[in-house]
């Protein structure tokens, strides 16, 4: 697996036990191969197994995970990272973030992504980047480890939320942004612009919306309980938008942001 992530993936937030397994099988079986989940999830021996199970090469897979707050600290992160991998049944995982920065400036950046530097050089992780950064963050992240070692800043990104600021200064850094809830917990569905397009296009709301966030470059990890909401989501890798249905769906920005946690939130660009 080359040095970038793919564009498309499978997330696993809030889903558990044997809806995780089912979920991370079938994706598997459709043809999906990253596959997101976080220590905080609790479910990463549950999607270890559904790997395992599937028999699709470990080659072949691009597993992300994320270091939670308490794990930041620069005596606790490998080795929690090392729990991880055992609850994957993989001695990699592709990609480790970390997942929302520490609380109240706990443990300073260089701390932490100088742990993460180190598990990368372990050879615990064959890439490393941030979640849920600012742009003051982000600067120092890249003081701490150089931009070209943060693979990507993964967001909460949609239609009514797209982080222009945050995404330009990232793209300047030669970064990469993934989006989560990309779909915006299916409200963006209901859009009557999206809606639109998706009539235009012969093809599903949640498709549009998919395909609009690729073709701007950013990787997306929808989730899915539904075998065929699995399937019809892979096909947005399919879809183009015109230049007109790009415009319209870039004039949606409204701030809508839907996470923001006390405490955990940084203070957003």
């Amino acid at each position: 697996m080359p040095n970038t992530i793919p564009a498309f993936g499978l997330g696993t937030f809030r889903l558990k036990d044997q809806v995780v397994i089912d979920s991370v099988r079938n994706g598997l079986d459709l043809g999906y191969r990253l596959i997101d989940t976080a220590q905080i999830y609790g479910n990463e021996a549950e999607v270890g197994r559904a790997i395992a199970e599937s028999g699709v090469p470990r080659a072949e897979l691009f597993i992300t995970t994320k270091i939670w707050t308490d794990n930041l600290a620069g005596d606790k992160l490998v080795a929690s990272l090392k729990d991880s991998l055992v609850k994957l049944r993989t001695d990699h995982v592709d990609l480790t973030l970390i997942h929302w920065p520490s609380p109240g400036g706990a443990v300073p950046v260089a701390e932490f992504m100088g742990a993460l530097a180190d598990a990368k050089a372990q050879g615990l992780t064959r890439l490393i980047g941030v979640s849920n950064f600012n742009i003051a963050l982000l600067r120092e992240a890249i003081s701490a480890v150089g931009a070209s070692d943060i693979a990507t800043n993964q967001i909460e990104l949609h239609p009514w939320l797209q982080n222009r600021k945050l995404v330009t200064f990232a793209h300047s850094q030669g970064i990469h942004t993934t989006s989560y809830m990309t779909l915006a917990y299916g409200e963006m569905l209901k859009d009557p612009v999206v809606q639109g397009i998706a009539k235009e296009l012969d093809a599903t709301p949640a498709q549009v919306v998919l395909a609009w966030a690729m073709q701007l470059g950013h990787a997306v990890i929808p989730s899915s309980t539904k075998r065929e909401n699995l399937q019809s989501n892979l096909l947005s890798t399919r879809l183009r938008l015109s230049d007109d249905q790009m415009a319209r769906i870039a004039a949606l920005d409204k701030g809508g942001r839907l996470v923001n946690p006390e405490g955990l939130a940084p203070v957003w660009d």
